[in-house]
């Protein structure tokens, strides 16, 4: 339908059906959009926001929502919606509602097509003695916003500082590390609270993430390692509140590389034939997850020094000596085991065999 606009042009005065009217030709000039529901651009609430303490203050990092409340997926977020309230310790209710303050709106974004998102905001110049409790939400438009996040809350008192002095020395295939113990806090006052600590381990250059649990200890042994691969660590300090703990710096890291230095177990049984082209030289089999094969020395009447005749591969548990030394009628054998390390570990020396030539 065409348009005719010079008529209404020419009124200074609309009367209400005239404006319905209007309204009635603006629908058939093309300014009509398709009515969306609510639910279907409405995001589901976040249920990952989680904190991470430091000496400078906290901060906040959520997962970005992927789709609304009815499962649509969701592919831009318009914003965040941040709650934040502060509570003195000594007046904290447990039953009084939480007095939130203005909220703080954060920008949102596109998500990927594939993997998740996270959304990650900072907090500084936190005042000791208080209880702080967040919350977010996100929005996909002006009226769409989604339900509150989980609620997080900590207490903030002066953080404690970093440990010193971490070391890290390996200890048959684990990693031991040790540091001082923290009794100060960042303003240099004495730690009056309980210290607790805790470790992160970075492998191979990697991010960081806690392992084991927190630790009123100045040591820690990680043996969930694997041998030749390079590991960093660092320790963190917290003091223990009865309404939270407050986390102080991370100490400066350390490397370790654990290597296995644990040997086979020696061959047993070890048994000689002379044959017609040499000796035979045979054994039971090592059992051991890591075996790599075995080692065979022959040491000469006279002498104590063992000389490595032949390196046998699994899985073999045999070898024939053919080089029989001249000028001599008898020898001595043994044998040994390995391991797959770079250098092997070697086994000791099985019981000597003698075999007359």
């Amino acid at each position: 339908m065409m348009c005719n606009w010079s008529m209404t042009a020419k009124r200074v005065f609309i009367s209400l059906p005239a404006a319905l009217i209007l309204l009635i030709a603006l629908d058939g000039c093309g300014f009509k959009t398709q009515p969306v529901a609510p639910q279907d651009v409405v995001p589901v609430a976040i249920n990952d926001l989680r904190y991470e303490l430091s000496e400078k203050g906290v901060t906040l990092s959520w997962s970005y929502p992927v789709e609304t409340i009815t499962g649509q997926a969701i592919t831009e977020l318009d914003s965040f919606v941040l709650y934040r309230a502060v509570v003195p310790v000594d007046s904290y209710c447990d039953t009084c509602p939480i007095p939130y303050g203005k909220a703080i709106s954060l920008p949102g974004g596109s998500l990927p097509g594939e993997g998740k998102k996270t959304a990650t905001y900072e907090a500084t110049l936190l005042r000791p003695g208080n209880l702080y409790f967040f919350q977010v939400r996100s929005k996909t438009g002006w009226l769409a916003e989604s339900a509150p996040s989980n609620l997080v809350s900590f207490v903030w008192q002066v953080p404690p500082k970093a440990p010193a002095g971490l070391t890290a020395s390996v200890k048959n295939g684990g990693v031991r590390l040790s540091w001082q113990p923290v009794t100060a806090q960042v303003d240099d006052s004495p730690v009056t609270q309980p210290v607790r600590y805790q470790v992160s381990r970075s492998v191979g250059g990697g991010s960081f993430a806690t392992v084991g649990k927190p630790t009123a200890d100045t040591f820690y042994q990680d043996t969930d390692v694997k041998n030749t691969r390079q590991y960093f660590y660092k320790v963190q300090a917290f003091t223990v509140y009865d309404k939270g703990n407050v986390g102080g710096g991370l100490s400066e890291a350390v490397s370790a590389t654990p290597v296995d230095r644990t040997a086979p177990a020696a061959p047993k049984n070890v048994k000689t034939v002379r044959t017609r082209t040499g000796v035979k030289i045979f054994w039971n089999e090592v059992k051991a997850a890591d075996l790599n094969g075995y080692r065979v020395y022959r040491r000469l009447p006279g002498s104590t020094a063992w000389k490595k005749v032949q390196d046998v591969n699994l899985p073999y548990t045999l070898y024939e000596d053919k080089n029989i030394p001249a000028g001599v009628d008898h020898a001595f054998y043994a044998v040994t085991s390995i391991d797959r390390s770079t250098p092997a570990n070697e086994s000791k020396r099985s019981a000597e065999v003698r075999v007359n030539y």
